[in-house]
């Protein structure tokens, strides 16, 4: 089950399906290759379901203790779901098979598990984040809203329009009528997305780097480790040849020994 092999079998399938999936969504390739679609997504299925169950036969009680392995099995559930009456808006989930590259795929894992690692950091700076737009919004509620109430109308419309130009959309469009009323709405603007794009959005990235160092760094041990390994496994095999070829000089010696000792005898008989 954690052969390489096996491995790339189970990511070639998750590939398959996702591209059958997709495929699914046109109407021209569904008109002509439907039959043929359907019975790859029901092929896929029937292997997913294998699969789970050789681990399952495998590990025991120890598959429901790798969190991968739940997700991997929430995953197909899902896609076991009859799709028929009030649950045929379930179908629409079956794509959610293709997520199963992340426990798959190890590096995507690393990268998952850091962000989980990341998630209490993240909350902070989300509250953070919320607190500014939620203070601005109550400001520019109060500055303009009789300029410009489709956007700062209320403290609702003000708060999306502020997420609006913290994301960069269209801000300057936002921004040029106010300061043709109020010329010092520069100032604020300005400030807002100092502070909300320039400075808490990139701790967003901070806190996502740091929290994926360790994983980073884990990998690099365990490469340094190996890499340690092997020297050592080839030393040891240097060494047991080198102790080899000794014990054949050595005999060698000894054979080339024996042969002129029984030379020199058989030389000394006629002398006798």
């Amino acid at each position: 089950m954690e052969s390489r092999t096996f491995q790339r079998f189970v990511t070639a399938v998750i590939v398959v399906n996702a591209v059958t999936l997709g495929c699914e969504t046109s109407p021209y390739l569904l008109d002509r290759f439907g039959g043929l679609l359907h019975l790859l997504d029901r092929t896929a299925l029937a292997l997913f379901v294998a699969e789970l169950v050789l681990r399952l036969h495998a590990y025991r009680l120890a598959f429901f203790r790798d969190p991968w392995n739940c997700f991997d099995a929430g995953v197909v559930a899902v896609s076991l779901i009859p799709a028929s009456g009030g649950l045929s808006v379930l179908r629409a989930l079956r794509i959610l098979r293709a997520l199963r590259l992340i426990s798959v795929v190890p590096s995507m894992r690393r990268v998952v598990s850091g962000l989980l690692t990341a998630i209490p950091g993240l909350a902070s700076i989300t509250a953070l984040l919320g607190l500014i737009l939620y203070v601005a919004a109550v400001m520019a509620t109060r500055l303009f809203a009789a300029v410009d109430p489709g956007h700062f109308g209320d403290l609702g419309a003000s708060a999306f329009t502020l997420f609006q130009i913290m994301t960069g959309d269209g801000w300057s469009d936002i921004a040029r009528p106010i300061m043709d009323v109020h010329p010092w709405a520069w100032a604020y603007f300005l400030l807002y997305i100092l502070i909300s794009t320039f400075v808490v959005l990139n701790l967003f990235i901070a806190i996502t780097v740091s929290a994926m160092e360790p994983q980073v760094l884990g990998d690099l041990q365990e490469g340094l480790d190996q890499l340690e390994r092997r020297e050592q496994s080839t030393d040891a095999l240097v060494l047991e040849e080198l102790r080899r070829l000794r014990a054949e000089m050595a005999d060698l010696r000894a054979t080339v020994r024996g042969s002129t000792d029984g030379g020199e005898a058989l030389r000394e008989v006629p002398s006798r």
